[in-house]
């Protein structure tokens, strides 16, 4: 038995027949140390209702409730999970809700119920990226949930706290460091899921900025997804489409430079233009 009073998830996993399933880009986190850095790093749970994508067999769940949480809403795609589910749902009454369906048609802000939710999420790979998109372009701003924990490949984590001319800056550390404080908590090896992923994770914790530069959040995706569309090309060349050196005069940014090198700020100044 484990210190919550639940089976080790080996266990849980060799008695409920949960073998990761590539086409859901699964990876199971089952050390309970690592779980548990991971809600730690989330913050203080007391009380907090979370929001969690793709539980699978309930390691993050398990300590998510054990650090305090009031309550914690997971969404499972996966059928074969529920049952593991069920068991955590018995150990902690009417603190677990599993809904079984697919986060990126999930509406998130209704889900929240009007409360200020934490999102906490070992993410599938094969979705991560979009569900943070959505959750940095959510509206209204300050957002539905108060920080995101979140684990992903590193080389993505690196995307998302990137600094400009760096080589992972792009559109998601544009789109993240307009609205959020967005800093990688810890590395996580490979070794540390099943099965071992051929890359290091990371999880990255993200902090709602009150009130970040005003802008409109569609155009500056169109901003950020044209530049970087073509980030060797110049920007009187990747953004013709949206007005070229028209709209770069408009801002006083000189077309001859490229996409990473501009800041959030040019950035959002460019999408103010459109």
């Amino acid at each position: 038995m484990s210190s919550d009073g639940l089976p080790p998830l080996r266990e849980v996993i060799a008695r409920h027949g949960l073998m990761a399933k590539k086409s859901l880009g699964q990876n199971f986190l089952l050390d309970l140390n690592l779980t548990g850095k991971v809600a730690r790093a989330a913050g203080d749970l007391d009380g907090a209702t979370v929001i969690e994508v793709g539980p699978g067999p309930g390691g993050l769940t398990r300590a998510l409730l054990s650090h305090g949480a009031k309550r914690v809403i997971a969404i499972e795609r996966d059928e074969r999970c529920l049952s593991a589910l069920a068991e955590i749902q018995a150990r902690y009454p009417g603190r677990l809700e599993v809904l079984q369906g697919d986060a990126l048609r999930t509406d998130f802000h209704t889900l929240a119920g009007g409360e200020t939710v934490r999102i906490v999420a070992n993410l599938p790979y094969n979705i991560g990226t979009e569900l943070l998109v959505g959750w940095l372009t959510a509206e209204p701003w300050p957002p539905f949930y108060a920080s995101l924990t979140l684990m992903f490949q590193r080389e993505v984590a690196e995307r998302i706290v990137a600094a400009p001319s760096s080589g992972s800056y792009g559109r998601l550390a544009v789109l993240a460091g307009w609205r959020t404080e967005a800093r990688i908590a810890f590395d996580l090896p490979a070794q540390a899921f099943t099965p071992p992923p051929k890359v290091t994770s990371a999880v990255v914790h993200l902090v709602p900025r009150p009130e970040p530069l005003p802008c409109d959040a569609s155009k500056l995706s169109r901003v950020t997804q044209a530049a970087f569309g073509q980030r060797r090309k110049m920007l009187r060349q990747s953004l013709k489409s949206l007005g070229g050196e028209t709209l770069l005069g408009k801002v006083g940014i000189d077309g001859t430079r490229r996409a990473e090198t501009l800041s959030v700020e040019e950035f959002v100044a460019l999408a103010n233009a459109i």
